[in-house]
Parts: C-alpha cells; structure tokens; sequence
C-alpha cells in the first residue's frame, strides 16, 4: 500500500448535526465506512487540522482533510460497448444511461457494465473512484448520469450531491390514477427481512420526493418526479408507499394493473413492459471546474413512448365509446 492523493472539501450544510463517520461515508462514497472508521482512527482524517473521534458531530464549513492509503481493487476491464454520451469536456461526462444495463460490476455482472463500458471510452477513469460515477441508476431505470474525470471533478460533485445541488426530474408511469401533485416525506432504511428490498421505516434516513401529474389515464397516471434526497430506490419506494407503485417494478409492484375492457394492444403492452417505468429525464449541476450550472435533458427511451401511447390510446377509445 501507499499514499493516495490527499482530498480536501469542507462540510456542506446539509451535512451539519451528523456524527464525522456518517459525514465521511456521505463525502467519499467511493471507501467503506469501515474503512474510513479505520483511518479516522488511525489519524489520516482530520476535521479543521485536528483528529476528531467518529462520533463528533459536524459544523458546516468546517474542512476536511483525508490522506487514503491506496488498496487493491478488483480489476474491471474496458469493454467496447455502446455508450449514449450527451455531453463531455475534460472534467465531465454526463451519459444517458439505457435500462437493463447495471452500471457497477458485482457478483454474476463483471462485465458489460457501464463502468466497464466508460474505461474504454475514457481510460484515464481508472484513477477515479468508482471510474468517475458520481451517483446511480438502478439496473432497469433508464436516464442521465454524471460521470467526473478526475479526482478533483469527482470530489467537488459529491459535495454537491451531498448537498442536495443536483437538479434530478423523472419521468414515471404509475398504477393508479392520482388525484393530484404532492410530496413524500417519508424516511426510508432496509427492509427488516428482505435484505434486498428498501422500506419506509421510522428510524431511517429521511427522504423527501416531490411529483406531479402529468396526464391521468383510465387506470394509471404519467408524473413527473423530482428528487430532493436521493436514497436507494426513494422513488419506487415512495410510490408504493402512498399506493400508486411504477408499472413494471418486480419488486414493490405486486400486481398487474389493466383497465376493465382493455383492448389487446394495451394488455400486452402492460403485460410486456418488464422494467419499472421510470426514466432519468432531466439533470442539472455545477460544473466542478468552472462553477457554471448546467442542465441536460434526455427523452423518454421507446419502450416508455410506446406503453404511454397504448394507454393514451385506450383512454381516447374509451372516451369515444361513452358518447
């Protein structure tokens, strides 16, 4: 092992109140909290240029100093494989992300991953955490990413994150028809038995996510959703908690929704679309070099348009037949 580049950010206010590991963990997502804990410990962690305990609570602006030590990693191999980039410059990549493609090799995907796919279009990622990947997407959500890089994009954009400056709007399709916009204040931790799944939970992390309708169908509703937190699966998460859960989702939808006399079209339709309809519409950020607030936009991928045209169709017809 051997010393790593030293990083350098101050404490957000967001993050003012929370103990120095749970603000760590937030801060440099790309090590373990075990593994910040350790250094912490160990005194390559300082807060204001002294060595503070993990549970010291944080101030806002105070600055935080960390000296790594590099460890090894599993290798991840670059792979030429189609990569829908809708902006670059030498500091950022912001890509549009196709669902079905898990975007960080685990256990039974180490390879064709989007990581592996940004190590062939950028080789010089593979001195970045996580090869510059900032925040995620689910595997079968589709949309906009923010990739950095270089350790210093990377740094100053989790900050940002972590601040909650990202700009994050989405597209969904919902079962149910939703009376109105409103706002899930909710928190959100593991669920208590299946590991696999996020819950609404007293005690977990707050998570806050805003929506509004887009157009009401006869038995399902196209909304727009806005991130003001970003948990592990807030979104499909929160929707099933107030009982509008995202057509497709094969873990927090149980059911197939189809309206009552449903022509042919719509039932297959329904019963094809096997992701949870949800998209990565618009993203907004500082850029980590120049300052300057920047937005993207990425339309609805086919399969969205396509399940949004069938219902689109059977509510005309529907409307037709009642006259």
């Amino acid at each position: 092992m051997h010393r790593a580049e030293v990083k350098e950010c101050l404490i957000p206010a967001e993050l003012a109140g929370q103990r120095f590991d749970q603000a760590l963990a937030r801060l440099f997502p790309e090590y373990s909290r075990t593994r910040l804990t350790h250094w912490v410990r160990d005194g390559r962690v300082l807060l204001d240029e002294r060595s503070p305990r993990p549970r010291d609570l944080v101030m806002a602006g105070q600055r935080v100093r960390l000296m790594p030590l590099d460890e090894p990693v599993a290798e991840i191999t670059p792979e030429q494989l189609p990569l829908d980039v809708v902006y670059q410059d030498a500091a950022l990549i912001i890509v549009n992300k196709p669902a079905h493609l898990v975007v960080h090799p685990g256990a039974g995907n180490r390879s064709g991953t989007l990581q592996n796919a940004l190590l062939a279009f950028a080789p010089e990622l593979v001195s970045v955490p996580r090869c510059g990947i900032v925040h995620r997407l689910d595997k079968d959500t589709s949309g906009l990413l923010a990739v950095a890089r270089s350790i210093e994009s990377h740094t100053r954009l989790v900050v940002q994150l972590a601040a909650r400056r990202f700009e994050r709007e989405y597209e969904a399709v919902v079962n149910g028809v939703m009376t109105g916009g409103g706002t899930v204040d909710a928190p959100i931790a593991r669920h208590g038995v299946d590991r696999k799944r996020m819950s609404v939970r007293a005690g977990g992390r707050r998570a806050v996510t805003h929506y509004r309708v887009i157009k009401r169908f006869r038995a399902h509703t196209h909304v727009s959703v806005r991130l003001e937190t970003g948990r592990t699966h807030q979104i499909r998460v929160h929707l099933a908690h107030i009982h509008h859960p995202l057509v497709g989702d094969p873990v927090y939808s149980r059911r197939l929704l189809i309206p009552a006399d449903a022509a042919d079209s719509l039932s297959q339709s329904l019963r094809g679309f096997k992701r949870q309809a949800l998209h990565a519409r618009r993203l907004g950020l500082e850029h980590p070099i120049t300052g300057e607030f920047m937005r993207w936009e990425a339309p609805l991928p086919a399969d969205m348009q396509s399940l949004l045209q069938a219902l689109d169709t059977d509510l005309r017809q529907h409307v037709r037949d009642a006259r």
